[in-house]
């Protein structure tokens, strides 16, 4: 008979750094559209499986001189092969004891509802530049597919940290570097208690140092999950695409300075001063990526969390608050900025 104990130490054999379990009614007051309910009705539980982010992979973008690595080993390769084949394990090994696994790999937050953007069906999307496909629900009373949960509230659900104020997700083994996965299941396994500690000391070093100004000072985004308040900085979707995209030019040693001198206000883009208008992202996009193509088929991530990540995960090594402990600082130097 399967327990918690032993589902946990059969993931963590297959490569997951964390494992946290979570009890479905956790998700009472989810939207259809992100209630993952709705994607195995019968599941008793909801697995997290998290990966860590090796913290080299983010030294290239750091010291200014190697910047594919991280979205493709740190993004592309846990999110598109080895946490899919975790996953997979771990469905196998469910299946091999009699219960069901429906598994939930990293998408990138792609459904009727945008991880990223928040958009809807049918609305408007700043950072595709384009509405949202509709999709109809198969009979009345579902949500349209492709039901989409958010990654981050799941984490919390299966206890595995918080989110802090840059709605980046934060463990106590590696704060923000770590990517996740999910598996439901219909196996008798007991939850996880929700997280009861405090890593997020609200020092807000992700929004000072965001180089898209992205992460509110002073406005919050409140939810309530599992009968707790949960709390974030209001993001601009917008501005932090563009910044990982690469458009901040003091961040992006690939984008000429005349880049956008055929886009009105493209100055002012790149000085990450003003947003544009749905029409002009995609002509933004395809500038982008002309200068620096996302050949590990994902895309740029020029930032390299600059605030958000490396930031948080900085400020958090100097308080000794993560249990993933080096032997020398990550930031050894002055951080780098391109004049504009």
């Amino acid at each position: 008979m399967i327990n918690s104990k032993k589902v946990k130490s059969f993931a963590k054999k297959c490569g997951a750094d964390i494992v946290g379990i979570g009890s479905m009614d956790r998700f009472n007051g989810a939207p259809k559209e992100m209630d993952a309910r709705y994607i195995f009705p019968d599941a008793k539980v909801i697995i997290g499986l998290g990966f860590r982010i090796p913290r080299g992979y983010l030294r290239g973008i750091e010291e200014g001189t190697h910047f594919f690595q991280y979205p493709a080993m740190g993004y592309a390769h846990i999110n598109e092969i080895y946490a899919p084949g975790v996953i997979r394990e771990l469905c196998c090994y469910l299946e091999d004891n009699g219960y069901e696994g429906a598994a939930l790999r990293n998408t990138g937050g792609r459904g009727p509802v945008s991880d990223m953007t928040g958009a809807g069906p049918a609305e408007e999307s700043p950072e595709l530049g384009r509405k949202l496909t509709y999709f109809e629900p198969v009979e009345p009373g579902k949500p349209a597919a492709d039901v989409q949960i958010h990654f981050r509230i799941a984490a919390y659900i299966c206890g595995m940290g918080e989110i802090g104020w840059s709605k980046m997700f934060l463990t106590p083994e590696f704060g923000p570097r770590q990517r996740f996965a999910f598996v439901l299941t219909d196996a008798p396994l007991e939850a996880d208690p929700v997280f009861e500690g405090k890593i997020c000391d609200r020092c807000k070093a992700c929004v000072s140092q965001c180089p898209g100004h992205a992460i509110s000072d002073n406005k919050p985004v409140r939810v309530c999950v599992a009968g707790r308040e949960l709390e974030w900085g209001k993001i601009d979707e917008w501005q932090c695409f563009f910044a990982y995209m690469g458009g901040i030019k003091e961040i992006n040693p690939f984008l000429p300075r005349d880049a956008f001198k055929n886009i009105r206000d493209g100055e002012a883009y790149m000085r990450g001063e003003k947003n544009p208008s749905p029409e002009q992202v995609p002509e933004l996009q395809k500038i982008l990526r002309t200068y620096y193509p996302n050949a590990c088929g994902y895309n740029n991530a020029m930032c390299g969390g600059r605030g958000c990540t490396r930031a948080c995960m900085v400020h958090l090594e100097q308080q000794e608050k993560l249990s993933n402990k080096f032997e020398t600082p990550f930031r050894k130097r002055r951080q780098w900025r391109l004049g504009m």
